[in-house]
């Protein structure tokens, strides 16, 4: 430990001398370790995509990273998933509670900051640590289709693409270089499957892939198994250097 930090990472909201919270850094550092999440925005719709691998004997029947905010919105984690199933819960009764109140779906943008603000609240009061879990949220709203990326700083951002996880700086690189305005839905799903190769040590097959989509329709819905294949099989060829 350097002695510029000692004793200044055992409290949330004392700033060290050089402007840091340190205790901030070190859940952004948690979501850098989580496996890699990817969003992709297209002018029909949203592709949500992550890495979840599962043990040997492990059951699961939905994925344990994706979820399902409202029927128009959706979202994936990277980080410490526990915190984001908490994050989940209470986007999903903030959804409600403004159909409730207003009588017509919640912004996407509206559900990004609202779980921007919790995470800001445990930087600023004491009693809690920082919620250590970035979000991605996607959706078709009035506004149109919205992709934005939350960390655990308390910070909401808008991006065409956007991942979060472990190697996320090499995968963002990869986005920026082949992202184009006017992609399809289907580009959409390839691409982040490509990107999901280049963080995984697993370059093969989509047992560890799990993605989702909101489409036209500005519906939410899981995407099958066969089409992941699919959309692999594109990925490989489009993208062959990126996929080895």
């Amino acid at each position: 430990m350097m002695p510029s930090q000692q004793g200044y990472d055992r409290a949330i909201t004392v700033f060290s001398p050089d402007g840091r919270l340190y205790q901030v850094e070190y859940a952004i550092e948690t979501v850098r370790r989580g496996a890699i999440a990817v969003g992709v925005k297209t002018k029909d719709g949203v592709i949500i995509a992550v890495e979840e691998k599962a043990r040997k004997l492990q059951i699961i029947n939905t994925p344990q990273k994706i979820f399902q905010i409202d029927y128009h919105i959706g979202a994936a984690a990277a980080g410490y998933i526990p915190d984001a199933r908490s994050q989940i819960d209470n986007a999903r009764t903030f959804s409600q509670s403004n159909k409730l109140v207003y009588d017509e779906a919640v912004e996407v943008e509206t559900v990004a900051k609202h779980l921007a603000d919790q995470c800001q609240q445990y930087t600023q009061y004491g009693g809690a640590r920082p919620i250590g879990v970035s979000l991605i949220i996607g959706g078709i709203d009035p506004a149109g289709t919205n992709l934005y990326m939350t960390d655990p700083s308390g910070s909401y951002i808008s991006y065409d693409a956007i991942s979060i996880g472990a190697n996320s700086d090499a995968v963002n690189d990869f986005l920026e270089k082949n992202y184009k305005p006017d992609i399809s839905l289907d580009e959409a799903a390839t691409l982040a499957v490509a990107s999901i190769y280049i963080s995984s040590e697993t370059k093969e097959g989509i047992d560890h892939i799990k993605m989702s989509k909101v489409s036209g329709d500005g519906v939410f819905e899981f995407i099958k198994n066969d089409e992941i294949t699919k959309y692999a099989a594109d990925a490989k060829s489009k993208y062959p250097s990126d996929g080895k």
